[in-house]
């Protein structure tokens, strides 16, 4: 039976403001460390425990049990939070200012409001107690009041004891080392814990407590070592060697490189800088002499480090940032400032402070007519340089001084910044941009891609978006040749995702086959797909790959070779890309042999179109497939000039019908230019209407019939005039094509 104070039940006599009337509760516990008239936590019944326990009456071997008594661990706390306590008891409040019925909360320091910031990369000195003080204070106009850490020492003189060495000082450009002796290794006192917790960390001891208090305090990570363990009382700040080994403090075993950065001593690796201490330096119950590291190390070899170990910890998530050089010094002397306030040590006279240079301040002009110019705003110079003074910017005879936490500052336009966000960024009302560059709107290529993807969605296509990155077992899927070609012609990714996205794409048809194969895995029966693609190569003297926009059309179940030629002719109408033709003379190996075509344009090939080859396409789980290419920075160049109006034909035309046998391996489009290339300049249109093979036309041969429109535009043609011009056509046809009419 428990006595506790019922918040419930008040006393109806009593005034407002009584105390709490005491009641009796019966709560059932195996707990074997309870005591008659212990103070212990209670959670009764509908009490929400952490974790989302909630807690309700309930019978325990056919007893009534109106509530729980909790343990540390039930109240979401460990034996780094409560060291007196035991972990498999009851939470025994010993000489703790509380009665019975006091909320529990407060004792435990779980009471704090806290609050959570979300800081940009560009700002860590806000990862820091101080650095949101020093926010918060100019943003409410307060004053803001920071101590100095101040030392008594006068356990000895560090120089001693401990020599400090930076080999590499371009990626440790401060390292400020203090010693204390005498160490008592115990627990930190409550108020530290439950701050540290608080924060989201986790109590060790007092000496670690400080070093993460220190960190969370002012935005310095640190370090301890113990001395002991430093083979001859030096520390060395230098690259790794190469297969170097070190256990870090959570008992991992990490291969180093020499791309990673290390304090060592005399012999061997005791921490990896920035990220995280050795096994063999860490603080114990044994350690009398420690070592407290405060150092700058360069943002981009911690960050490399941490990646390549496999590690992110606070404090490498901290270095890679870049932190304020100058914090070195008071963050080491704040956290002997706790040794001795805490009775942890006694600190050594001296400091040991390497630096590799000297501190200079960025220097800037305050231009007010420029910061308003930009944006777009009368802010007067009197605002902009008490804004940037409440920052701690230095401010005289309109020169900015920027503060050493203040790195990201670096140009006029940051100081514009600091002056927005405090005037206020809903004051300042939009403008446009003055001038007469900065009109907005599409390029002229830009309106063209919009316009071509139109048409070809109105032909039945949809749009995809596929990687711009592939593998060489794609294209050893479409029968692309390795041999002599793909390292001279592919752009290789320097840290690919995988083998399957390590180059980039020289064609889009793997993209396009790929996402043929995803519609028939969704069942899709009559599939057309396009995209307008980036390819990619190696451009000889350049640096960067070459780009070229590629419109590339693909379907299976819609249609035939023909029905894929018929889409291809309509883009290239649209595109007015003259005199085109269509070739068997086409190497793509990935098409089929008998069913593909290259397309040309004044003797030079813009694309390709044809069936994909039936052992590619059931690579991918295809039947009939078709594909179109079109190489649009090849073809758009060749573009007839914009289309006039013209009136409609004053006189009528002369039609006439021809129809030849020849050789079956003649091409229509051989047939065609001959006749247009013979018919003279009133010759005004040809165009085949049949092909037909079989008797009685001889075996090997077919027969081609074409319709010709003749007109003058000057006159009526004579039926001499257009029977002169059909000569001239029959004679070009049996000597160029040894045709015959029929």
């Amino acid at each position: 039976q428990v006595d506790i104070g019922d918040e419930d039940q008040v006393n109806p006599s009593a005034s407002a403001g009584a105390a709490k009337a005491r009641m009796i509760v019966q709560i059932v516990t195996g707990a074997q460390n309870v005591r008659a008239g212990d103070m212990v936590p209670v959670a009764k019944h509908k009490s929400l425990l952490p974790g989302g326990k909630k807690i309700e009456k309930s019978k325990l071997r056919g007893v009534k049990s109106e509530g729980m008594l909790c343990s540390i661990s039930e109240l979401g706390l460990d034996l780094h939070d409560c060291p007196e306590q035991t972990e498999d008891g009851i939470m025994i409040l010993r000489g703790e200012d509380c009665k019975p019925g006091d909320d529990i909360r407060p004792i435990i320091g779980a009471d704090d409001s806290i609050v959570e910031f979300e800081i940009t990369n560009n700002r860590p000195d806000c990862l820091s107690m101080i650095g949101l003080a020093r926010e918060s204070a100019a943003t409410f106009g307060s004053a803001l009041t920071l101590a100095e850490p101040t030392v008594r020492g006068g356990g000895g003189n560090i120089a001693e004891q401990l020599r400090v060495t930076v080999e590499n000082p371009e990626l440790c450009p401060r390292y400020t080392a203090k010693m204390v002796r005498s160490i008592k290794i115990e627990p930190s006192p409550k108020w530290l814990r439950q701050r540290l917790r608080a924060a989201g960390v986790r109590p060790i001891n007092n000496i670690v407590d400080i070093t993460n208090y220190v960190m969370l305090e002012y935005g310095q990570p640190m370090h301890a070592f113990d001395y002991a363990c430093l083979d001859g009382g030096e520390i060395v700040v230098r690259a790794a060697r190469e297969g170097e080994m070190i256990s870090t403090i959570d008992g991992t075993p990490r291969a180093l490189t020499r791309d990673n950065l290390v304090i060592a001593d005399g012999n061997k690796p005791i921490g990896v800088a920035g990220v995280m201490g050795g096994e063999n330096s860490e603080i114990t119950e044994n350690t009398r002499l420690a070592v407290f590291e405060s150092a700058n190390f360069d943002g981009v070899s911690i960050r490399k480090t941490a990646m390549s170990l496999g590690m992110r910890t606070d404090a490498s998530g901290r270095f890679e940032k870049g932190l304020d050089i100058e914090n070195t010094m008071p963050a080491v002397l704040r956290a002997c400032q706790l040794v001795e306030e805490l009775g942890a040590g006694e600190v050594l006279d001296g400091v040991l402070d390497v630096r590799a240079r000297e501190y200079a301040p960025a220097v800037l002009g305050l231009e007010p007519e420029k910061i308003n110019r930009l944006l777009g705003t009368d802010i007067s110079e009197g605002f902009m340089t008490k804004v940037l003074e409440t920052l701690d910017f230095g401010v005289k005879n309109h020169v900015v001084v920027v503060p050493s936490w203040r790195s990201d500052v670096e140009h006029y336009t940051d100081l514009a910044e600091e002056v927005a966000r405090f005037y206020g960024y809903d004051k300042i009302k939009p403008t446009v941009f003055s001038g007469d560059a900065i009109a907005g709107g599409y390029t002229e290529r830009q309106k063209l891609d919009s316009a071509l993807g139109a048409l070809v969605r109105a032909l039945g296509y949809s749009e995809i978006y596929t990687y711009s990155f592939i593998g060489e077992a794609d294209l050893d899927k479409i029968g692309m040749p390795r041999e002599g070609v793909r390292e001279r012609d592919f752009v290789r990714i320097l840290n690919p995702l995988g083998e399957e996205r390590a180059i980039m794409r020289t064609t889009p048809i793997p993209g396009m086959l790929a996402a043929l194969e995803n519609n028939r895995k969704a069942r899709g029966t009559s599939v057309r797909l396009y995209e307008l693609a980036k390819t990619y190569r190696p451009h000889e003297g350049e640096t960067l790959p070459r780009e070229r926009v590629v419109l590339t059309l693909g379907s299976y179940g819609a249609g035939d070779f023909y029905a894929m030629k018929g889409a291809a002719e309509a883009v290239l109408g649209f595109l007015r890309i003259p005199d085109v033709t269509f070739t068997d003379a086409c190497p793509i190996e990935t098409l089929h042999p008998g069913r593909r075509a290259a397309i040309r344009s004044g003797g030079e090939q813009i694309g390709f179109l044809g069936q994909i080859h039936p052992a590619v396409a059931k690579k991918y789980g295809l039947s009939e497939t078709y594909i179109f290419e079109l190489e649009l920075e090849d073809a758009i160049p060749l573009r007839a000039a914009e289309p006039k109006y013209a009136p409609l034909p004053r006189f009528p035309a002369a039609e006439r019908d021809i129809s030849v046998v020849c050789d079956r391996l003649i091409t229509a489009e051989r047939l065609t230019q001959c006749i247009k290339a013979s018919g003279g300049a009133i010759l005004k249109n040809a165009w085949l209407f049949d092909i037909y093979e079989g008797a009685p036309i001889p075996e090997g041969c077919k027969s081609a019939a074409f319709s010709l429109e003749f007109r003058s535009d000057e006159r009526t043609l004579t039926d001499a005039e257009a029977d002169e011009a059909m000569a001239a056509i029959t004679a070009a046809l049996e000597r160029d094509c040894a045709a015959v009419i029929r």
